[in-house]
């Protein structure tokens, strides 16, 4: 079995095609030696900061409230880790599998940009977790949304610490530190600010999106095959959905289903066999004619949803 090449992960963010390829496919993943640059570049930030007599957010003070209580360097260890075990509370069914790993290829996508402070050996945890086929378990409920999906982020930080539990590459639940032992891959220990970088960030619904607008799409050329198809079977006109009459509306969407409409039905011998036939209907109905409305409706939000995915 030929053996896939791997997903260059740097600072570009991956499209919704590569998302949904290691999502789904488990196409491999691996850093690009300047996003390891990048992220040991902005470290060394971090590491001066954490040195610094003046306070620095996250570094070497609390969250949150107790952002103005000064953390001694001997307990910012645990600081971090203590971040991500209280925010790790999701409740309810499992997220699946695919969510997940889309999660934490956006996240990891995050971290190779070298803009949040994080070590390389962080990303390069996160990115071995993804090749070994190690899932974090993380529950539907408990996330803040578009303030940030603190809980399911923190759930797979949690894992690659080696807490808590993950289903394996065969789909298995097992503890999270024997899953790492068993895939070679040490468990972090996080310091300071990472346990931050980690969780601050909506990549759990970033992920649903993404995949969501791929099948959407899906869905929607599909929607079209079965206008098409219905035009044919009762016997309609494809004369509605000339680019001409289309033109008429500035909605994109609908252009672009009425074009599909066009290309499906070009050469159908079933709307060439009627179309000379003397007939009765002024119009199709309203179902048949006004297919591209609809479709193009539908596929107008997709496209929105997919700008705001970026």
């Amino acid at each position: 079995m030929a053996t896939r090449a791997p997903l260059v992960v740097d600072a570009a963010a991956p499209t919704p095609e590569e998302v949904v390829a290691v999502a789904r496919t488990g196409v491999p993943v691996e850093l690009s030696v300047k996003a390891l640059a990048e992220m040991a570049a902005s470290r060394k930030v971090i590491e001066s900061l954490a040195d610094d007599e003046m306070p620095h957010y996250g570094i070497s003070t609390g969250f949150g409230a107790l952002a103005v209580r000064h953390i001694p360097v001997d307990r910012r260890i645990e600081l971090q880790r203590s971040l991500v075990r209280s925010h790790a509370a999701g409740s309810g069914p499992e997220v699946e599998r695919e969510v997940v790993r889309a999660l934490m290829l956006l996240r990891l996508s995050t971290l190779a940009t070298g803009h949040t402070g994080v070590r390389p050996e962080v990303a390069q945890a996160y990115a071995a977790m993804l090749n070994a086929g190690i899932t974090p378990v993380v529950r539907e409920y408990g996330s803040l949304g578009c303030s940030g999906d603190l809980a399911p982020l923190a759930h797979c930080a949690l894992a690659a610490m080696g807490e808590g539990e993950v289903r394996d590459a065969s789909g298995e639940l097992v503890a999270a530190g024997e899953a790492l032992a068993a895939a070679g891959i040490e468990p972090l220990v996080l310091a300071e600010k990472e346990g931050l970088a980690l969780i601050n960030g909506t990549d759990g619904m970033l992920g649903m999106l993404v995949l969501a607008c791929h099948d959407l799409r899906a869905i929607l050329r599909t929607a079209d095959v079965a206008a098409a198809m219905s035009v044919e079977a009762l016997l309609g006109t494809d004369a509605v959905f000339a680019a001409d009459l289309q033109a008429l509306r500035p909605h994109p969407g609908q252009a672009d289903s009425a074009a599909n409409l066009r290309a499906l039905l070009s050469g159908s011998a079933i709307v060439e066999g009627h179309r000379e036939l003397a007939t009765t209907r002024v119009q199709d109905a309203y179902s048949l004619r006004c297919a591209p409305q609809v479709h193009g409706a539908a596929r107008d939000t997709v496209a929105h949803a997919e700008a705001v995915a970026g």
